[in-house]
């Protein structure tokens, strides 16, 4: 059974990330997938990658591979490269990452995908993959619906009801269609003794991660943990010149690197993590069952990272800072109120997603 299963990550790549896990599932499940990227290239991720696109911080321009805006040759390219790895697919299942509940600037090859897929002889299933929660506007919701009813035979909400329902304003007319997965998270490294002493703060991707870290260097001499050793993790999209700025300033006991391949190990075994909100960061820390601090983004208005942590903070699984209150000061005070709470329960919340998902792709097939 074969998947075509398109993402576009466009400032961050978390979307990239749970897509790639997702793809690991369903081949473990049985399934041939083809993940075709739209974003810029990931190291350690396997793609079909078309001609990559990103975006500025305000997810208002769409940049090609060079930093320019995209011009209507260049959408001609990407929707013929598109198309051409469509047919070449010849899937049982098309998946899309987002659309229509997102990626709205994607439609000039995104439409053209779906009417191909849906005048095909055998037609395939045609899947939306989201998150649990997204970021819409009320004035596009009926625009969305119709988009959905039109194309889609199914929606994976790749989330917890027990923690938040899919938040789109019409999800009540998805009744029937709308399928939840649990979050997605990818298998875990066994917990280990290397970094059971040490203080994790991860940036993510490291697009929009400099305060955060920055904020880390201030806070260490002010919290408990001042003499544990603290790692910092500035990510692989860090601006080269903030990675050498951090390690300068960082002090004896801080180490700075961009990555680590042990990263979900070395969040099990650490004494506590600070991090970024996003999605995959947060399944993360609570499949290891960290203490945590997190720092949601809330730039170009995005408010996604900041309700699923409020929602998580009510049920006493993380420590959370709003990211314009973020200082050296209010990360110390929160640092001590995560060090204080027990680890987090196994159990608490549902990260069987990514099997899931590949379980309900079989069954509708």
């Amino acid at each position: 059974m074969k998947v075509f299963f398109y993402v576009q990550h466009l400032l961050g790549v978390g979307h990239l990330k749970r897509a790639a896990t997702l793809a690991r599932a369903l081949v473990a499940g049985g399934f041939e997938v083809t993940l075709a990227s739209g974003g810029v290239p990931v190291e350690g991720i396997e793609v079909l990658q078309l001609p990559p696109a990103s975006s500025d911080a305000a997810f208002k321009q769409l940049l090609d591979e060079h930093g320019s805006p995209v011009d209507d040759a260049w959408k001609a390219r990407r929707r013929d490269a598109l198309l051409a790895a469509w047919r070449a697919s010849d899937a049982e299942v098309l998946m899309i990452e987002l659309f229509p509940f997102g990626r709205r600037q994607m439609r000039f090859e995104l439409l053209p995908l779906l009417d191909a897929a849906q005048a095909r002889p055998r037609r395939p299933l045609i899947v939306c993959s989201a998150r649990d929660l997204i970021q819409w506007r009320p004035t596009r919701e009926q625009e969305m619906l119709e988009y959905f009813e039109h194309y889609f035979d199914r929606l994976l909400v790749h989330g917890d009801p027990a923690i938040a329902s899919f938040n789109f304003g019409l999800a009540a007319k998805l009744a029937g269609k709308l399928h939840y997965t649990g979050y997605v998270v990818g298998p875990m490294r066994k917990k280990s003794e290397e970094g059971s002493d040490e203080v994790l703060v991860s940036a993510g991707g490291g697009a929009v991660g400099r305060p955060l870290l920055e904020a880390a260097l201030v806070a260490r001499p002010l919290t408990s943990l001042r003499d544990r050793p603290w790692r910092l993790l500035a990510g692989i999209n860090a601006q080269e010149a903030d990675v050498a700025s951090l390690r300068k300033r960082a002090g004896p006991g801080v180490v700075v690197e961009r990555s680590r391949q042990d990263f979900t190990a070395r969040l099990a075994s650490c004494t506590l993590s600070v991090s970024q909100a996003g999605y995959n960061t947060v399944m993360e820390i609570l499949a290891a069952r960290a203490r945590a601090v997190v720092v949601p983004f809330a730039g170009g208005g995005e408010v996604e990272q900041t309700t699923r942590a409020h929602l998580l903070v009510a049920r006493g699984l993380l420590e959370m800072i709003e990211e314009g209150a973020l200082d050296g000061a209010t990360l110390a005070a929160a640092i001590e109120r995560a060090y204080a709470r027990p680890r987090p329960a196994s159990g608490d919340i549902d990260l069987d997603g990514a099997a899931a998902s590949a379980r309900l792709l079989r069954q509708w097939l």
